[in-house]
């Protein structure tokens, strides 16, 4: 009788050779230790409460000073909202550090808390709008799977964001603005979400990676190889 020397496709292996790697490994170069997982783990906890921390003391000092834009836009009041996209970062940045679900919701909720804790000009109401600008910077994530974090995908979390601060915004302090006004009010806190939480976040990460701060993340090992130099062979 003779023995069925056949191997499955895909599995071949070379004995004398222990580094030789089966085609199908080959065909996938992302090992499973090197894909993002979606799972919570506790620096993932820690480094989102630190991020909403920092960025909620942040709006407190925005809030302290948020007369002077008043005084700044007072012949105009809509154009207030040009500095509307400061109580939008905490949702993008804490987004595309940590890259798990409801981080950016979590974090922008956490950062309204901590405003309003310190004492927040805003009160209880603060809460509120961090829910719903989490909410907003949350969905746009959540639309790429968690997968995708490039500039497009950021400046698209401000938009989120925005469009959310904006609504919030006009509901519980401006309805009784003129239509004029609140049109011009929500283009000017949705081009400020998107330019200083949408790409400030982005920004801000991309300067925090080469510190090796993020290297428990995936969001810290994004590096770009360097080119390879040749020596011209003059033999």
């Amino acid at each position: 009788m003779t023995q069925d020397n056949r191997v499955q496709p895909g599995h071949h292996t070379n004995p004398s050779n222990p580094n030789t790697t089966s085609s199908s490994q080959a065909k996938n170069p992302q090992s499973p230790q090197t894909k993002t997982s979606l799972r919570w783990r506790t620096v993932d906890i820690i480094v989102t409460v630190v991020i909403a921390v920092a960025v909620g003391v942040i709006f407190w000092g925005v809030a302290a000073i948020w007369g002077v834009f008043e005084l700044w836009t007072v012949a105009f009041p809509p154009l207030v909202g040009l500095f509307g996209g400061i109580w939008v970062l905490a949702g993008p940045l804490a987004g595309i550090i940590v890259r798990k679900p409801g981080a950016a919701l979590i974090a922008e909720t956490l950062a309204a808390a901590v405003e309003a804790v310190l004492g927040s000009n805003f009160g209880s109401t603060a809460i509120i709008s961090g829910l719903l600008q989490g909410a907003g910077a949350e969905i746009v994530f959540l639309a790429f799977l968690y997968r995708k974090w490039n500039l497009p995908v950021m400046l698209l979390s401000g938009l989120g964001a925005g469009i959310t601060l904006v609504v919030g915004e006009i509901v519980m302090y401006y309805a009784k603005w003129a239509m004029t006004f609140k049109v011009v009010y929500a283009v000017c806190g949705i081009a400020s979400s998107i330019i200083i939480s949408g790409l400030g976040a982005w920004l801000l990460w991309k300067a925090i990676v080469p510190t090796g701060a993020l290297s428990a993340f995936a969001s810290g090992r994004t590096t770009t190889r360097p080119r390879q130099h040749t020596t011209p062979n003059c033999t």
